[in-house]
C-alpha cells in the first residue's frame, strides 16, 4: 500500500506590529487602547511549548472589535516565568501587537498613533512570513 504524506500550511494572514516600551504591559494596554479607542483585556497567558527550554509563558491581552470583525492581540515578547522569548531573532522588541482580518484601517494609520503613546519608544510593521519563529504567532 502506498504511503501519502499530507503536507500543512500555516497561514500568516495578519498585520504584526513589533512596540519597543519599558513600561508594564498594563500600562502600555491603557495607553493603546486610549490611542486606538479598543479595549484590550488581560487573557490567559500565552503559553508556548519548547523542547530544549520547556513551557514558558506570555503575558497576552485582547479585543474582538464587533464592528470592523477586527481581532487585536498584544503579546509580551519575554516570557514571565523563563525569560525565553517568543520571536528570538526580534530580541529588542518588547511587545507584538498582531491585527487580523483589518480591512478597514491603514497599518500606518494604527503605526503612527502608537508611536505617539508616551509609554511607546518605538513601533515597527513587520511582515510574519520574514520570521523564522512566526509558528510561535500562531493562536
Amino acid at each position: 500500500m502506498a504511503k501519502r504524506k499530507l503536507l500543512f500550511e500555516e497561514e500568516y494572514d495578519f498585520e504584526l506590529i513589533g512596540i519597543c516600551s519599558s513600561h508594564s504591559d498594563y500600562r502600555l494596554c491603557w495607553g493603546i487602547n486610549s490611542a486606538l479607542r479598543i479595549e484590550l483585556n488581560k487573557g490567559e497567558d500565552f503559553s508556548v511549548l519548547e523542547k530544549k527550554s520547556g513551557e514558558h509563558l506570555h503575558s497576552f491581552y485582547e479585543y474582538f472589535d464587533e464592528d470592523n470583525h477586527i481581532e487585536y492581540y498584544l503579546i509580551k515578547n519575554v516570557s514571565s516565568n523563563s525569560y525565553q522569548t517568543l520571536i528570538p531573532e526580534k530580541d529588542q522588541v518588547d511587545y507584538f501587537l498582531v491585527i487580523k482580518n483589518n480591512f478597514v484601517i491603514e497599518i500606518n494609520d494604527i503605526l503612527i498613533r502608537l508611536k505617539q503613546i508616551d509609554s511607546i519608544l518605538t513601533a515597527f510593521i513587520f511582515d510574519p512570513n520574514e520570521l523564522k519563529s512566526k509558528g510561535n504567532l500562531v493562536f
